[in-house]
């Protein structure tokens, strides 16, 4: 670490610079020598980075967004073109520049942060072995060493020796104490982000291997940042879960602002916007009427979830207009109750069960008919062929000659001999 960290070695003076200047600030309300202030210094640090890095993190989500409806595409090129590796990277890369993507824009805000990390951690450890470094002299060397963190010096670590902390001015037990609490709640932020970003960010309706790799980090990237973290100081663990917080923070806005198409939070924030017209009446930010311009102008190829949005805003008796506002519509409230009306009569399809078993009671029925219709006596006796007059009644009934068949006989051919 101590290797990694000295090639940032020419950011350590304006890193120093600018926690030397918040603690300043913080030194004049808690105190110069005291955790609080050198503690918050990291924590302001981390803000004013952060806050540098948004439009790095605003590339970052478009990014991430245009490689999720990217891997069916990606998929289908691997597939094509598996055989011819050289092919396939020229198929990608046109694919990337046609729709404007950078792969390695999703990793740009962790990238940013690298140097000032690495910075951070040098610092520290300079200030653990008493050296000075930066803009930070030897009084403040020696206020920074006094520093403490619930008990927990700002530059010791999980893994130092009972002598190096003593050395410091504190127990090994506070030490270790409070680093493995940092530790844990630093990958349970960690684990919690992935996880929001996987349940409620992404989009359900397409299955990817890329989904499949997010949710593989969801579980390492906790585990990676617990091993770590043993070997951070406590300065550095406050900054890294303050970084944490602030990315856990930062994503539930996006989130419940400006969700991936397709995903539940998209759903809810949708379901959110349509209480409020059908409240208000209108649409009065600016950035909700880009949000229903861009559902209009998609068309036929809406989601479910904005379909569902539009259907709703026709129920409430209004209709999206092309500049992202509503009106009021009453054909809208017509189209909608007839269409729910129609529904309404289709009949639901039976299972396949329920058909063969009406068929089996009709066939029962019409089995019991025939029945009854053979036991029943007939009301009218038969006609003789030859056309000749009923018998009358009560005479005898001519018996059939010997070898002649019973009933009814077909008349002889007028050629056949008599």
């Amino acid at each position: 670490m101590d290797t990694i960290a000295s090639l940032f070695s020419f950011i350590t003076t304006p890193v120093s610079w600018v926690i030397v200047q918040f603690h300043t600030v913080y030194g004049a309300i808690f105190g110069p020598n005291t955790g609080w202030a050198w503690g918050l210094s990291i924590v302001s640090l981390v803000i004013l980075i952060r806050i540098c890095l948004i439009p790095l993190f605003v590339k970052q989500i478009k990014s991430t967004r245009n490689m999720q409806a990217l891997q069916p595409k990606m998929k289908a090129i691997q597939e094509r073109y598996k055989s011819d590796k050289q092919r396939q990277s020229e198929e990608m890369m046109k694919l990337y520049k046609e729709t404007g993507t950078n792969p390695l824009s999703s990793c740009l805000p962790i990238l940013a942060q690298s140097p000032f990390f690495f910075a951070l951690y040098r610092v520290l450890s300079s200030i653990a072995s008493g050296h000075t470094i930066g803009v930070i002299n030897e009084s403040l060397l020696d206020s920074a060493r006094q520093a403490h963190i619930f008990g927990a010096p700002l530059a010791s670590k999980f893994t130092d020796s009972t002598e190096k902390v003593a050395a410091l001015g504190a127990s090994l037990t506070d030490v270790r104490v409070v680093t493995a609490i940092m530790i844990v709640m630093m990958s349970a932020s960690q684990f919690y982000t992935q996880r929001q970003l996987m349940q409620k960010n992404v989009d359900l309706t397409v299955k990817t291997p890329y989904m499949q790799q997010q949710k593989m980090l969801m579980y390492i990237f906790p585990v990676i940042f617990a091993v770590m973290g043993i070997n951070f100081p406590v300065g550095v663990l406050v900054y890294w879960l303050t970084t944490n917080v602030w990315t856990m923070g930062q994503q539930m806005y996006v989130i419940n602002q400006n969700p991936t198409p397709g995903s539940k939070a998209q759903d809810h924030y949708l379901q959110r916007l349509l209480k409020t017209v059908t409240v208000h009446g209108e649409v009065k930010a600016r950035r909700k009427r880009n949000v229903i311009q861009a559902i209009v102008a998609k068309g036929p190829d809406r989601n479910e979830n904005e379909r569902r949005f539009i259907t709703g805003l026709a129920k409430a008796g209004f209709a999206a207009e092309a500049d992202g506002t509503v009106a009021k519509s009453d054909a809208a409230v017509a189209e909608a109750e007839g269409g729910a009306a129609q529904k309404r009569q289709q009949p639901k399809r039976q299972t396949k069960a329920k058909r063969q078993s009406a068929a089996a009671q009709q066939g029962a029925a019409k089995s019991t008919d025939a029945d009854d219709t053979a036991s029943k006596p007939s009301l009218q006796k038969d006609t003789p062929a030859g056309g000749d007059a009923k018998p009358a009644p009560g005479s005898p009934r001519q018996q059939p000659k010997s070898g002649q068949r019973k009933g009814q006989q077909r008349p002889k051919h007028p050629s056949s001999k008599k």
